[in-house]
């Protein structure tokens, strides 16, 4: 019995300096990359009502952990650095973080688009380009500025006590990384030229939901009251949780393959508007802008087992649901119509491509690039005369061009009874001539209406024309409380 009594008492002792040790949330780590020119948030656990200071450069906040053992201080903003540094945490004991830099944070998430790693990057065919070709980039990459974090959704929100989650973008670390985060990073830095931390947060086959919490869907009235399928939160609460209040710059976001496949129209815009309040509101600033990933092409319709029935259109109306999510303020949409090829299927290979056209939204709207065009041409309004349908796009990227100079493709024009031929198209000026032939009267004009139409409508910049129908039914997402 003496034995046994002794024995819970050494075990007493031993285990109280670990429960009164000041544990950090994973994503605090060596080698990360903090947000600069906004005010910092540190935090962890420790014994309630342990006295907790961060050091990091001049700064040193101090505070004293609550009654759960939370705390939480701010760093005043910080311009930014490559130059490395520690960030050292101290009570009862003391953590000290190497190798820590300054600059821009992005979270990007989604589903398997935005989880195709690097490694699959390296075995896609290989494009015709100069210099060095991006199916190479795991043989150079080594730019000790870009900082990568990949969130595991068993570990995230456990502590390491190796504070190890941060790695440099290369090597093994990037060979698991997902590829458009990371030549996200890459295009970033190669125009503001300071540190650039990357956190990837994505599931593959994973719908809009799990990434909502369940508490926000219920505090949006579009969904109060309703039971929503899909899982909510269960993404949410292990993946993107943990990571507040990390303070970043803004989201990237590259899913909707797998709420397409239930054919989902406005809805889905929705569900966009909610997960991108939420966050906003998880992190308390409203003005993180999100930037996202209009779908690629694909043959949904040629896909067996479905849980509903899909067509030729069921991508175009889902392309349609992902723009009507631009309604919400802070947001961007890059279009893919020709980044799609018969290897990649529903996983396009051209990663680089989207990495660096989610690149040209944030340096334009978010860094204040305006000589940078984000945006291929966008259709504004259509005017008829006779036979004849004028089509006037705005001037994004300069004047419009056929691609490959070849006659225009993806126009389809309707008459009367509504019914959607192939048309033929001209560009004239910063508009597009629209004829059919046996239609007289003509009503309505569709472009790139189809799940497998590659259009070759384009801006001078290189950036495709996104589709669109001008039959559209008018719809506005449903304002919030």
């Amino acid at each position: 019995m003496r034995k046994n009594v002794l024995l819970w008492a050494l075990l007493c002792v031993l285990a109280w300096p670990a429960q009164a040790r000041i544990v950090l949330p994973r994503v605090l780590g060596h080698n990360m990359v903090l947000q600069r020119n906004k005010p910092l948030t540190i935090w962890g656990k420790a014994a309630p009502g342990e006295a907790v200071s961060v050091e990091f450069g001049k700064q040193k906040p101090s505070t004293t952990a609550d009654a759960d053992g939370n705390w939480q201080v701010t760093l005043q903003p910080l311009t930014a650095s490559a130059t490395p540094a520690d960030l050292v945490i101290s009570g009862s004991n003391t953590i000290r973080l190497h190798d820590i830099l300054v600059g821009e944070v992005w979270l990007c998430s989604g589903q398997s688009n935005m989880e195709y790693t690097m490694r699959k990057n390296s075995k896609v065919t290989r494009p015709q380009v100069k210099g060095p070709n991006p199916v190479d980039e795991l043989n150079y990459a080594h730019n000790p500025a870009i900082r990568i974090f990949l969130v595991n959704r068993k570990e995230l929100a456990k502590p390491d006590s190796l504070h190890r989650g941060w790695s440099i973008a290369q090597d093994s670390a990037l060979r698991s990384f997902s590829a458009a985060g990371y030549f996200f990073a890459k295009e970033l830095y190669s125009k503001l030229h300071v540190p650039i931390g990357i956190i990837s947060s994505a599931v593959p086959g994973s719908r809009i939901e799990p990434w909502v919490s369940e508490a926000a869907f219920q505090a949006d009235p579009s969904f109060a009251g309703q039971k929503v399928d899909g899982e909510p939160g269960k993404f949410y609460e292990p993946m993107i949780r943990p990571l507040v209040p990390l303070t970043l710059r803004g989201f990237l976001w590259y899913q909707g393959e797998s709420n397409c496949f239930l054919a989902e129209t406005a809805s889905y815009a929705q569900k966009m508007k909610t997960l991108i309040q939420s966050w906003r509101a998880a992190w308390h600033d409203s003005e993180l802008p999100f930037y996202y990933v209009q779908l690629a092409p694909f043959q949904y319709s040629e896909s067996k087992d479905t849980k509903v029935p899909l067509t030729k259109e069921t991508l175009p109306k889902f392309r349609e649901a992902q723009e009507l999510a631009l309604q919400i303020p802070r947001t961007g949409m890059i279009v893919t119509t020709d980044l799609a090829n018969t290897e990649g299927g529903i996983h396009p290979g051209f990663k680089w491509e989207i990495g660096r056209r989610l690149a040209l939204l944030a340096l334009t709207n978010t860094y204040g690039y305006k000589t940078l065009a984000a945006s291929g041409p966008v259709y504004q309004q259509m005017a008829v005369k006779g036979n004849a349908v004028t089509l006037t796009f705005s001037e994004n990227g300069g004047r419009l061009v056929s691609k490959d100079g070849k006659p225009l493709s993806g126009f389809m024009l309707a008459g009367a009874d509504g019914v959607f031929v192939p048309a033929e198209a001209r560009i004239k000026g910063q508009q597009v001539v629209v004829t059919a032939a046996g239609v007289a009267q003509p009503t309505a004009v569709r472009f790139g209406w189809d799940e497998s139409a590659q259009p070759n409508l384009f801006s001078k910049s290189g950036l495709p024309a996104r589709p669109f129908r001008t039959d559209k039914p008018e719809v506005e997402l449903k304002a919030s409380k």
